[in-house]
């Protein structure tokens, strides 16, 4: 009798160490998606702080472009600032960075900062018609508003 009461004691603490590791095991795991979700945090607040950064160089680069003189269009280096342009907007695209559309829109003041206000009579009031600088969201959250003219 006593040989099936020290078996069925092990056995149950048997299924208690077991239960014991499962839990921990359980734990363990969802601490680790945890820190690799902090990571990947961490990681893309950094990305987006450099993407912060480059956006004044690419403004900088379109305002050069609509400055270009026609007759100097093809010059080769015209054309190489012009590749340098292409190739950081599509760096910043493989990083999700876009562009908002702001032309024609009406204002929105999560979107858009408003640095002036003319009053265009045949025009619906709170529409943007000009851009000052363009506005930018990576994976859908903003990074930068646009600064816009609106319409009285």
């Amino acid at each position: 009798m006593a040989d099936k009461t020290d078996k069925n004691e092990c056995q149950k603490q048997a299924e208690e160490y077991l239960a014991g590791w499962q839990r921990e095991r359980a734990n363990f795991l969802n601490y680790k998606k945890e820190e690799a979700k902090r990571a990947k945090e961490f990681f893309d607040y950094g990305a987006e702080e450099l993407i912060i950064k480059l956006l004044p160089i690419l403004d900088n680069l379109e305002i050069a472009e609509k400055n270009i003189p026609d007759d100097e269009k093809n010059n080769e280096n015209v054309k190489g600032l012009l590749q340098i342009k292409s190739q950081l907007e599509n760096f910043l695209k493989s990083r999700g960075v876009e562009e908002m559309k702001t032309m024609g829109e009406r204002f929105d003041p999560n979107l858009h900062e408003v640095v002036g206000e003319i009053e265009i009579k045949d025009k619906e009031s709170g529409v943007i018609f000009e851009e000052i600088q363009k506005g930018y969201k990576i994976n859908g959250r903003i990074i930068r508003p646009a600064r816009v003219k609106i319409n009285k």
